[in-house]
């Protein structure tokens, strides 16, 4: 490596530890990556930790929007090479299309029906993980007549995951901010068979518009509303699994939507239509994006859910059987993973913060003996 490569990979780590949000992080990482292992088209996607599923934000560069379709459907609807889903298992979470064929990508239906109809010859793709968690993927794409992805080059986006995936672990974490007006009712869309969206309430229009920018795919069925493609690959994935899926997303004001879709069946159990409920986080939802967010083990949030509760060592001790001195181990690693130093502060990060604006729409308030 010579030693301007090894500032501009150097600069790489800096930029990623220093990127202020996801966005940030995908365009910055992307400029210097580019610099060391060129590419010409990327995909980069953040993703769900708890299934990997894709997620806000997504940053697509020099793939036109016709294209973006036949890339998310890829995963969903088709045998494919070097799946995301096996890559978050797999011991190595890096592979490129050429190298994983034995040289004959024409095995991938992405390479035949996405990436050689635009002069795409090889794929490199990732899983940005870290603790067993997915974070986010990435694609680069090198156009017909470059020479393949090289091992050194799998080597470096390696290097990249586990750094990659704590950056965008930092961005799950709780901040700062005023409860933001919630609706009551949920938003509900509605697929045909087909994947078309047919149906919407206004609920659903008022929290897509809530939604953070990125690609989208027209609706069609007279419906002029474009969706973003982590709204269509969950309704997909419900459509062709026939089991529930849910992902959480980010809105631009740092609250948090969830996203659960359902296949619908008829009196015989055959598959028909696909309803998706679109509706704020409540905190049992949340809870599990703080525990990854912040690393804690889920005994880890156990105690603090009692220190939130106002019990001392003794009484959180007692109610989950361990000792005074365990419980105090376990709040120190809390105070070390959160940046607090007092019980005071953790409930008043992570739950003052947070979950009471989520519990808030929750609440009735009564003044004597009158709803209000």
């Amino acid at each position: 490596m010579t030693t301007a490569t090894a500032h501009a990979v150097e600069a790489l780590f800096t930029g990623i530890t220093a990127a202020p949000d996801a966005h940030a992080l995908f365009a910055r990482t992307s400029a210097r990556l580019r610099a060391i292992a060129p590419f010409d088209a990327a995909v980069w996607v953040a993703t769900d930790p708890i299934n990997g599923l894709t997620t806000a934000p997504v940053r697509v560069e020099n793939l036109h929007e016709g294209g973006c379709g036949t890339y998310w459907e890829s995963e969903l609807f088709a045998e494919h090479v070097n799946l995301f889903r096996d890559l978050a298992r797999a011991p190595v979470p890096v592979a490129g299309l050429r190298d994983a064929t034995g040289d004959r990508p024409s095995l991938s239906p992405l390479y035949r029906n996405f990436m050689c109809p635009r002069g795409f010859e090889d794929e490199l793709r990732a899983v940005l993980r870290v603790d067993g968690q997915p974070w986010g993927q990435l694609s680069l794409f090198r156009e017909r007549g470059r020479a393949p992805f090289r091992a050194d080059e799998f080597a470096l986006v390696r290097s990249l995951s586990a750094p990659m995936a704590r950056r965008l672990r930092s961005f799950a974490q709780p901040q700062a901010q005023p409860p933001a007006a919630q609706a009551s009712t949920p938003g509900m869309l509605v697929f045909d068979p087909a994947g078309a969206l047919i149906s919407l309430n206004d609920e659903a229009r008022d929290l897509l518009a809530q939604m953070p920018p990125g690609p989208s795919a027209p609706t069609g069925s007279g419906i002029e509303l474009p969706l973003p493609v982590w709204i269509l690959t969950t309704a997909a994935r419900a459509r062709v699994t026939g089991e529930n899926t849910r992902i959480r997303i980010r809105t631009d004001t740092g609250h948090w939507l969830v996203c659960h879709a359902s296949c619908l069946r008829d009196t015989l159990g055959n598959p028909g239509m696909t309803a998706l409920v679109l509706e704020h986080a409540t905190p049992s939802e949340v809870a599990a994006l703080v525990v990854a967010a912040y690393e804690l083990t889920r005994r880890e949030l156990e105690v603090t859910e009692l220190v939130a509760r106002g019990l001392s060592t003794g009484e959180i001790a007692a109610e989950l059987f361990l000792s005074a001195h365990t419980v105090r181990d376990h709040i120190k690693a809390v105070f070390d993973k959160t940046g607090v130093n007092s019980r005071g502060e953790l409930v008043a990060k992570l739950f003052t913060q947070h979950y009471e604006p989520l519990a808030a729409r929750d609440t009735r308030h009564v003044f004597d003996g009158v709803a209000s």
